[in-house]
C-alpha cells in the first residue's frame, strides 16, 4: 500500500485508487507508527521485553551498566504520530504544546536548583521526527548513581503534575510573550539565513507533512494564533502531551503505544542505593505514578529590578559621570563625549571600562561580557585557597538571589526577558556572559493591547547591577557546584583524552594547581566564605572591563549603563580587598618555566574500545607573543634578522604582530600534520596542532594531539615529533 498525507484529500484516504492501491491515512488507528507489524525488508528484531507496572499498563525497561559510565541516566519516551500543522487550528494545538513544555523545563531546572536537586540535569521534549517517522516524547534526565530512585520519582511526579493540572495564569501569560517575541527575532534576522539553514528547515517541514512558512509569515500567524489561545487549549495540551505518564497509574486511561525506559548506571556499586535492575526501575516508575500531586502556585516575578525610586536615590548619592578612556601601552586617550567608531571605549568616574560596538548581523540580539581579570592566578596571588574562586564562580551561575528577590524570582525575571547568562573562571579571569534581546521583553497583551516591558539590554544592565552591589550568596547553590566539581573531577579520571591531557599539564606546569583540575579534597575543603571572599574581592569597579555587541543604538545603551552601573560606589566590595597583597589586575605571573630535558609519559585505561592517543606538548608565547621569561616574539625574530628594514621594525613592532604570525603558525602546523601524518603515512584521522593563548599571564604552551589505534600510536607520535622538527628548519 502507499502512505499519504491528509491534506491529499480526506475521502481518498479510505477508497481505492484506480490501479486497485489501498491507501492508507496517518490518522487510521491501524497505522503502525510503533513498526511492530511484520514487513518484508524486516530483520530479525528481538523487541525489548515488556513489564506491567499494574493491570493494562506495560512499558519496556532495559538496563545498561558500563564500568567508565560515572553518572546514572535515564530516558523516558513514547512515540506518536506527526501532526501535520497546516491549518490554523493545527498550529495553535503546537504552540499551546511549546507552551507547555516551557512551562515544565522551567520547573524542572528551578526544582534542579532547589536546595538538594535529585538531578543534575534534566529536560523533557517532544519533537517531531523525520527519520523516526513519528513525534517523540521524551524525558532525559541524569543523576548521582546513589540517588537514581528519588530522581526518578521527582522527574516523573513532576510531569504527572502538568499533566493533570495544566499550567498557571501566570506561566500562559510568561511563555506566549516568550514565543511571540522568539518569532519577532526570528522574523527580524529573516533574511540573513543561511541557504544551507534554510533547506534543511524546508526538509524537515515538508517531511513532517507541515506548511512551509516564512518567519515573517509565521510571526503573523503566531501573533494571530496567540491573540486567542486560551488557558483551557493549553491545559487540554498538557493532558494529550503527558498522557503517556499520566496513564500509567492504576485506574486512568491508558495511553494508547509503548512507553520505553532506558537507565544507564556504572557497572560496579558500592552502595546498595546504587544498584539498579529491571525490578526497582518499575518500582520507581510505579511509586512516582502513584503519588498524589497538587498544582503548582504562581511565581510573583518583578517587572524590574530596579526600581525608578531606588536609581534615582543611587544616581543622587553616587551621581555618574563619564571619563575619557586611559591607556598604559601609548595608545592615545578616547574622548569622554564623543561616539568613535568602529568601539566607543570610555570609562565611568568609579572605574569601570566600558567598550561598545552596534553590530547588526544578529538582528534584535546582544552580548555582553564582564571580565574580571585575576582568574585561578589569583587564587595563588592572592593567597586563597585553592578552587576557591572557580567553585565561586560556578556557586554564582547556580545561585541568582538579589537583594528581596528570591533565586526563582531572579530566574523567572531572565526567562521572561530571554536572557542567558554564563559565568565562568578560568586560569587568568573571571568572566560573565549575557545573551540578550536588544527589544522590549516581558511584554503582555497582544496588537494594539499590547503593553511593553523593558528592553532586554536594560534588563542585563539591571542584573549586572544587582551582581556587584546586592548578590545573595546561599549555602545551597555552593553544594550544587561542589558536586558539579566533583563529578567533573571523578569522571575526568575515567576519560582517556582527559585524563591524558591532565598528566601532560601536570608535567609541563610542573604541578602548579592553577593549570589543572581542582580534585574532590580540594572541592570540599572551600567553605562559603571562601567562596564569596575570593568571588567578590574581583568585583571591584575599578578592576572591570565591560564589553557590549549588538543590535541597537549606542548613544541609548551609553545612557543605560551611566544610568545602572555608573551608580555603583566607586569603593563598592573594597571590604573583600586582600590586605597586604598587591591586588592589581594586570599583575600576573607568568607560566612555570619548562624542565629540561623534556619526559615521555605512558598511560593506560581501560576501555572497552581499543584506542590510543598521543600528544607533543612544548613552551609557546602567549597571544600577543610574549613568553614566560618576558621576552616577545617580536624581540626573538629582530635578535634572528639582522638585516631587518626600517619597514620590516615597524611592521614587527605592531602589537598584533605577534597574534597574526601565531594565527599562521597554527594554520601552517595543522596543514603538514594533515599532510605527513594523515595524508602521506596514514596514520590517523585527526592531528590537531593548538595554542593556550593566554591573553594576561607571559607565556604558555603549544599541544599537537593525535588519535590513533594502540598499534600505529607510537609511530603517529614520532611523525608529529618529525613535522615539528621540520618547520623548525624549513623556510
Amino acid at each position: 500500500g502507499r502512505l499519504i498525507r491528509k491534506d491529499a484529500s480526506v475521502n481518498a484516504a479510505a477508497a481505492a485508487d484506480d490501479d486497485g492501491e489501498d491507501k492508507i491515512s496517518v490518522y487510521d488507528n491501524n497505522y503502525d507508527i510503533h513498526l511492530q507489524q511484520p514487513y518484508d525488508l524486516d530483520d530479525k528484531v528481538d523487541f525489548l521485553k515488556e513489564a506491567e507496572l499494574s493491570p493494562g499498563k506495560r512499558i519496556r525497561p532495559h538496563i545498561f551498566k558500563h564500568e567508565l559510565l560515572q553518572n546514572f541516566s535515564f530516558h523516558l519516551f513514547a512515540k506518536r504520530p506527526v501532526e501535520p500543522i497546516d491549518d490554523m487550528a493545527s498550529f495553535r494545538r503546537s504552540l499551546a504544546r511549546r507552551i507547555c513544555l516551557a512551562a515544565l523545563q522551567i520547573r524542572l531546572n528551578v526544582g534542579g536548583r532547589s536546595d538538594d536537586p535529585a538531578f543534575t540535569f534534566v529536560e523533557f521534549n517532544q519533537l517531531d521526527s523525520a527519520r523516526e517517522g513519528c513525534a517523540v516524547c521524551s524525558l532525559d534526565m541524569t543523576a548521582e548513581p546513589n540517588r537514581w530512585y528519588e530522581a526518578v520519582t521527582t522527574s516523573i511526579s513532576e510531569i504527572r503534575k502538568l499533566g493533570l493540572h495544566g499550567v498557571t495564569p501566570g506561566e500562559m501569560e510568561r511563555y506566549a510573550s516568550a514565543l511571540l517575541t522568539d518569532a519577532e527575532q526570528l522574523a527580524a534576522q529573516g533574511d540573513m539565513i543561511s541557504h544551507s539553514d534554510q533547506l534543511a528547515y524546508l526538509m524537515e517541514t515538508v517531511a513532517n507533512g507541515h506548511t512551509f512558512m516564512s518567519p515573517e509569515q509565521s510571526y503573523a500567524v503566531t501573533e494571530q494564533a496567540l491573540s486567542t489561545l486560551t488557558l483551557e487549549e493549553v491545559d487540554a495540551a498538557a493532558a494529550e502531551l503527558c498522557s503517556h505518564i499520566t496513564g500509567l497509574k492504576d485506574g486512568e486511561a491508558t495511553s494508547t503505544g509503548v512507553v520505553v525506559a532506558v537507565a544507564c548506571t556504572p557497572k560496579s556499586a558500592s552502595d546498595p542505593a546504587s544498584e539498579v535492575d529491571d525490578d526497582r526501575l518499575c518500582a520507581a516508575i510505579r511509586e512516582a505514578c502513584a503519588m498524589d500531586v497538587e498544582p503548582v502556585e504562581d511565581v510573583v516575578v518583578p517587572q524590574t529590578l530596579v526600581t525608578d525610586e531606588e536609581l534615582a536615590k543611587a544616581t543622587e548619592e553616587h551621581p555618574p559621570k563619564w571619563e575619557e578612556g586611559r591607556f598604559s601601552d601609548g595608545t592615545p586617550n578616547t574622548p569622554a563625549d564623543r561616539i568613535t567608531r568602529p568601539f566607543t571605549l570610555r570609562r565611568l568616574g568609579n572605574g569601570i571600562r566600558v567598550g561598545i560596538a552596534q553590530n547588526t548581523a544578529e538582528s534584535q540580539r546582544g552580548h555582553l561580557r564582564l571580565v574580571a581579570p585575576g582568574g585561578r592566578d589569583a587564587e595563588k596571588r592572592l593567597g586563597f585557597k585553592s578552587g576557591a574562586l572557580a567553585v565561586g564562580a560556578r556557586a554564582m551561575q547556580e545561585g541568582g538571589s538579589f537583594g528581596r528577590f528570591s533565586r526563582e524570582q531572579v530566574e523567572l525575571f531572565a526567562v521572561d526577558h530571554l536572557i542567558m547568562v554564563e559565568i565562568n573562571c578560568n586560569e587568568e579571569a573571571l568572566t560573565m556572559d549575557f545573551v540578550f534581546p536588544t527589544t522590549n521583553v516581558g511584554n503582555s497583551g497582544y496588537g494594539d493591547a499590547k503593553q511593553l516591558g523593558i528592553t532586554g539590554t536594560e534588563s542585563v544592565l539591571q542584573i549586572v547591577r544587582e551582581i556587584l552591589v546586592e548578590f545573595n550568596w546561599e549555602e545551597d547553590a555552593l553544594n550544587r557546584s561542589k558536586q558539579s566539581y566533583r563529578t567533573a573531577h571523578e569522571s575526568l579520571g575515567k576519560s582517556l583524552e582527559g585524563k591524558s591531557t591532565e598528566m601532560i599539564m601536570e608535567a609541563v606546569a610542573s604541578g602548579d594547581e592553577r593549570f589543572l583540575s581542582i580534585d574532590v579534597d580540594t572541592v570540599n575543603a572551600v567553605t562559603l566564605d571562601d567562596a564569596k571572599n575570593a568571588v567578590m574581592s574581583q568585583l571591584m569597579p575599578s578592576d572591570i572591563e565591560l564589553s557590549l555587541s549588538g543590535d541597537f543604538v549606542v548613544n541609548d545603551v551609553l545612557d543605560m549603563i551611566l544610568q545602572y552601573l555608573g551608580t555603583v560606589p566607586a569603593d563598592a566590595n573594597s571590604e573583600y580587598k586582600v590586605e597586604g597583597k598587591d591586588t592589581t589586575s594586570n599583575n600576573f605571573s607568568g607560566v612555570p618555566a619548562l624542565q629540561l630535558p623534556g619526559k615521555h609519559l605512558d598511560l593506560e585505561l581501560e576501555d572497552s574500545d581499543p584506542r590510543a592517543v598521543a600528544y607533543v606538548a612544548g613552551a609557546a608565547p602567549n597571544a600577543w607573543g610574549f613568553l614566560a621569561d618576558g621576552s616577545t616574539v617580536a624581540q626573538r625574530v629582530s635578535d634572528a634578522d639582522k638585516r631587518a628594514s626600517d619597514y620590516d621594525k615597524q611592521r614587527r613592532a605592531h602589537p598584533l604582530f605577534a597574534n597574526a604570525a601565531l594565527s599562521l603558525v597554527s594554520e601552517i602546523a595543522n596543514r603538514r600534520l594533515f599532510s605527513t601524518v594523515r595524508e602521506r603515512k596514514q596514520l590517523t584521522y585527526d592531528a590537531n596542532f593548538s595554542l593556550t593563548g593566554f591573553e594576561r599571564m607571559n607565556g604558555g604552551w603549544f599541544l599537537v594531539t593525535v588519535t590513533a589505534s594502540k598499534e600505529k600510536a607510537q609511530a603517529a607520535l614520532e611523525a608529529c615529533k618529525e613535522t615539528l622538527e621540520a618547520m623548525q628548519t624549513s623556510n
